[in-house]
């Protein structure tokens, strides 16, 4: 079966612009805080596995700055059960995201080792990373987004990165055991229990826009980061990227991961919860979603398959299942872990999805194609939905057949 898309470009609207120079931007929030560091000062740069634009950058900075400052810097893995919960696989996680001793300028120490703190009255333990604690200070860089989870005053940030991140595996055990909810509502007196510490020097807030172009780089003192987070989560919300429909019958999605995002696709993007108890989003409304490969980031975790009905033989060949099982274990929401229809090619993938809508007339069925949930600037639309975006979209090219003659799909075209 064929299947003829044309590639448009979304235009979001009110988006802020890119910022131009990453580093010099950096360096002037940097100068505006006054941080008093002894001679040799061990700092922990805490680097979380989110594929951010200019991640590396924007950690060598941080690293030049806190050297100019007499300071001996070291970045540590702040990823919670990810990288199959252990030092090795999350190194190698902040090696595929470009983040090595050689691009940063300074070594990369990981231990799941951790140290327990006074927890107060919290009635859970709070951990932190020993590395992390034994060290003169700790500097938190993370992207601020709504989480693919829940929604609250604080989702995926400096907050979440002060408990999830920095506690490593063992806290993220101890946060996903209360549940949803309780990890919602005692994510922020945690996140404080932490920075009473006074362990973390300062936190890097980092805000993007649909485009995955940096727009924002915010350097907070500890004090500051429980007032200015939800201010800058409002900002990243009304960034983020959508798909061009609201509607539609098959999502076709290139590929998942953990760079991607942490439950493989945005949630946000494709309109799919999938943790018992909670009710699914109302838009945007997907029939049948097929997912065709895995990035090599990932390292074989494929957490969040299960938001597919239909993956490819591709795909599910690189599933590392002890490595994808730790992660959703630890998250507790399993049906975000289940392997779904299985399809020898990215065709019959199609095939299969497109059966299962039901339509009276396949012709007019409504499909998008998107490489991933962080870039949707560029997608691929079926006749009868770019007949709706009509005038919403500047002129595309010609409509082009998506499967090549081995029935796996076509590479994604992307302007340069």
């Amino acid at each position: 079966m064929g299947l003829k898309l044309i590639r448009i470009t979304q235009s979001f609207p009110n988006q802020l612009p890119g910022i131009e120079d990453v580093p010099a931007e950096l360096r002037r929030g940097l100068e505006g805080l006054s941080i008093s560091l002894k001679p040799g000062a061990r700092v922990a740069i805490a680097v979380g596995s989110r594929g951010l634009a200019n991640l590396a950058t924007i950690v060598r900075t941080v690293a030049l700055t806190l050297k100019d400052l007499g300071a001996s810097p070291f970045v540590i893995p702040a990823m919670g059960s990810h990288g199959g919960g252990t030092a090795e696989g999350q190194q190698a996680v902040l090696e595929n995201l470009g983040v090595s001793s050689e691009t940063v300028g300074v070594p990369i120490r990981a231990s799941m080792d951790v140290v327990t703190l006074d927890s107060g009255d919290l009635g859970h333990p709070v951990h932190m990373d020993r590395l992390a604690y034994e060290s003169d200070g700790i500097v938190i860089i993370n992207r601020i987004k709504p989480h693919t989870d829940f929604h609250g005053r604080y989702e995926s940030g400096l907050m979440k990165m002060c408990v999830l991140g920095l506690g490593k595996h063992t806290q993220a055990l101890e946060m996903h055991r209360l549940g949803l909810a309780g990890l919602r509502d005692r994510l922020a007196p945690t996140a404080l229990r932490v920075l009473a510490t006074g362990k973390v020097l300062l936190g890097l807030a980092v805000v993007e826009n649909a485009r995955e172009q940096t727009v924002l780089i915010k350097a907070l003192l500890p004090d500051a980061i429980p007032q200015e987070e939800p201010g800058l989560l409002d900002l990243a919300r009304a960034n983020m990227p959508r798909l061009p429909v609201e509607a539609i019958d098959v999502l076709i999605v290139d590929r998942m991961g953990k760079d991607i995002s942490g439950s493989g696709m945005d949630s946000n993007i494709i309109g799919r919860l999938m943790i018992r108890g909670q009710p699914e989003p109302e838009s945007p409304s997907v029939g049948t979603l097929v997912v065709t490969d895995l990035t090599e980031a990932t390292h074989g975790n494929a957490a969040g398959m299960g938001f597919a009905d239909v993956i490819t033989k591709r795909l599910a060949d690189k599933i590392d299942h002890p490595v994808t099982s730790e992660n959703v274990i630890t998250s507790t929401f399993l049906e975000r872990g289940k392997t779904p229809l299985v399809a020898p090619t990215a065709e019959k993938a199609y095939e299969i999805a497109l059966r299962a809508c039901g339509l009276a007339d396949a012709s007019r069925a409504r499909v998008v194609r998107i490489q991933d949930t962080l870039h949707l600037d560029e997608v691929y639309v079926s006749a009868s939905v770019y007949q709706e975006l009509q005038g919403r979209v500047p002129d595309p090219e010609e409509f082009a057949e998506m499967f090549q003659s081995d029935g796996e799909l076509a590479p994604f075209q992307r302007e340069p």
